[in-house]
């Protein structure tokens, strides 16, 4: 069952944050090998993610402890890592006279780290097992690019930040879908 963060203050989330919600929670379940996705804000805060278990969270932090345990689990750890990622990136692409970066992918032994832009300067992370086809995520997530990236607005931006921060860590409820 997917979850989600809500702000109790805030009311229930739009048409739009729900919208999100689904296309992550999708990227999750129909790509092969995907264990989490984040969005994340051009100035590195969580705006939503979803994990393998089929979890969708607005900006919820979900400490990584324990073993077996990765960033499928740590949504807060993928956002500060896709974040960096991309800050560095962008720096060597300025060094370079490259352009803009596009889309990064770190291939380790056990799982595969990929970053994509997604508008103003917002980030779409996705964590994957090392056995994923990587040509079929980053397929993937130039769709979900395509299909989010007019519905992420400074307004949703605002209003998934304000869900998250509305809410003391630790506490879900259903999302409306």
């Amino acid at each position: 069952m997917n979850q989600s963060r809500t702000g109790s203050s805030t009311g229930p989330l739009s048409h739009e944050a729900r919208s999100l919600q689904w296309l992550l929670g999708n990227l999750v379940e129909e790509v092969p090998g995907v264990r989490s996705v984040a969005v994340i804000s051009s100035d590195g805060l969580l705006l939503c993610s979803s994990d393998a278990d089929g979890e969708t969270v607005i900006g919820a932090e979900q400490p990584c402890r324990g073993p077996g345990k990765g960033p499928a689990k740590a949504s807060g750890d993928l956002a500060t890592v896709v974040s960096g990622l991309a800050s560095l990136t962008d720096g060597a692409a300025r060094l370079m006279n490259a352009g803009p970066v596009k889309q990064s992918v770190v291939a380790m032994e056990n799982g595969c780290l990929f970053v994509m832009s997604i508008s103003d300067g917002s980030l779409l992370g996705v964590h994957a097992s090392p056995e994923c086809d990587m040509s079929v995520v980053a397929y993937h997530m130039a769709l979900f690019v395509g299909r989010a990236g007019h519905v992420l607005t400074p307004e949703l931006r605002s209003e998934l930040s304000k869900a998250r921060a509305a809410e003391p860590a630790g506490t879900l409820t259903e999302s409306e879908q």
